[in-house]
């Protein structure tokens, strides 16, 4: 057992919402918490946009892949937080497990990278009082 606290975000595919709040929190949080991705039903692949607005502040997603939950590593996390009302994660003993209703801005007709930039932005947001939540 580390002293670090850990988390895993989960979404369906694990290949856009979850890998973008891995990926700010590493940025944030550096080795203070462990961070871990995985999807209820990987896809094939990472979301394109995804990984462009993240490029986009420095974040760097090369090495990722989609890849499904671990029912180890699920017992051993001291949070998952789900990213969308889709993903459902069965609870495991002990962990603590919460759900963040993400910004949808496709649902105001805003597509493509400017879409992907306000749902990172948002995302963000979580992260960092998620990442303050942790570590104090």
């Amino acid at each position: 057992m580390s002293d670090k606290p850990s988390v895993l975000f989960v979404c369906v595919k694990n290949g856009g919402k979850s890998q973008m709040a891995a990926g700010l929190m590493r940025q944030l949080a550096g080795d203070r918490v462990q961070v871990h991705s995985a999807g209820t039903r990987p896809g094939a692949g990472l979301n394109e946009l995804s990984v462009a607005s993240l490029a986009e502040l420095g974040i760097d997603l090369a090495g990722e892949s989609p890849k499904p939950i671990d029912s180890d590593l699920l017992r051993t996390v001291d949070l998952v937080v789900t990213l969308g009302r889709e993903a459902q994660v069965e609870p495991a003993p002990g962990v603590r497990i919460i759900n963040w209703d993400t910004d949808e801005p496709s649902e105001r007709g805003i597509d493509g990278i400017e879409r992907m930039r306000l749902v990172r932005d948002d995302i963000r947001a979580h992260v960092q009082h998620l990442f303050s939540d942790l570590t104090t």
